[in-house]
């Protein structure tokens, strides 16, 4: 029995890390199997843009048919993943905030998926020829600004390609659960767009991280709603609304950018960036009215929004 338990402990030992975790990856590579979405998406695309390539059309890397198309495929993964990754470190500290043995394990699994939704993008990418590998040494992904009361508006502070909200540290407990309301609502409305992309790789995966990204929303809704209800604590979770609602809006891109024309074009993505925005608000609006919090006002300063949204997970 010694025997046979070492043996099984040495075999396991022997095999690759990366072998090991493909199940948490999912179907990164190219394929043949038929695409069909697993979730109805909640919009209605505007067809003012007809997509040059329907929903899963594009197979793997050997079927792209243009450099265009894999250069804004490849800007795409990487503003997600970068996002993906970051999001992630910002998470790792947050988790010793939890405030019960439940909370420990439910930040844990949410920074776990984050890394794991981070970690398909690359795969993504280095089915794609990137070289990962040289893109971490190149960039640091835990680099955060000093003061949470501080405002970057719309700019990036390093060269990665996170979305720019992700460069605010998260002190509390309290910030945690807003961002998970915030930006993790904002992240699944744009992730939406990527369900029926035109990439067969990228929109088979999606439908895993979009489902787990409804989780991190949905654990944040539940203690916004708790803490709005205490008297005691719902002033402090309006501040929080009041500080991350409109960084979160931020995010989104401006309207009528041409980037995103030529995203849609290629099928790349469904929707203009203003009518993910809208569609993000009104959710939080309608949740304001629900949770008796005051729906936070955004001023944008269309100038130095960015031109594209950050797809973020």
């Amino acid at each position: 029995m010694t025997s046979e338990k070492a043996h099984l402990f040495e075999t396991d030992l022997e095999k690759p890390i990366s072998e090991r975790m493909e199940v948490e990856y999912g179907e990164t590579r190219a394929t043949d199997e038929p695409f069909k979405a697993g979730r109805k998406v909640s919009f209605v695309a505007n067809e003012e843009i007809k997509p040059e390539y329907g929903p899963g059309e594009i197979k793997g890397p050997d079927a792209i048919p243009s450099e265009e198309y894999k250069e804004n495929l490849i800007n795409l993964l990487e503003m997600q993943a970068d996002s993906e990754l970051a999001g992630a470190l910002g998470y790792v500290p947050c988790i010793r905030y939890a405030p019960t043995v439940e909370e420990y394990l439910a930040a844990a699994m949410i920074t776990k998926d984050e890394f794991r939704h981070a970690r398909v993008c690359y795969k993504l990418l280095e089915y794609l020829g990137e070289d990962v590998d040289a893109r971490m040494r190149e960039h640091d992904f835990t680099l955060r600004i000093d003061a949470d009361d501080a405002n970057i508006g719309t700019s990036r502070v390093a060269a990665d390609k996170r979305v720019n909200i992700f460069y605010y540290p998260i002190p509390t407990w309290t910030d945690f659960i807003m961002f998970q309301f915030c930006m993790d609502r904002g992240a699944g409305h744009q992730l939406e767009d990527s369900l029926e992309s035109s990439y067969r790789p990228w929109a088979k995966v999606m439908e895993g991280i979009f489902k787990e990204e409804m989780f991190h929303i949905a654990h944040g809704d539940s203690w916004v709603k708790r803490l709005a209800a205490d008297p005691k604590t719902h002033d402090q979770v309006q501040a929080a609304l009041n500080k991350w609602f409109p960084r979160t809006m931020n995010i989104f891109g401006r309207p009528n950018s041409k980037r995103n024309k030529v995203y849609r074009r290629l099928g790349l993505k469904k929707r203009d960036n203003h009518e993910v925005r809208l569609a993000f608000a009104q959710e939080v609006q309608e949740r304001c009215q629900e949770f008796g919090l005051e729906f936070p006002q955004w001023v944008p300063d269309w100038e130095r929004l960015p031109e594209e949204a950050v797809v973020v997970g």
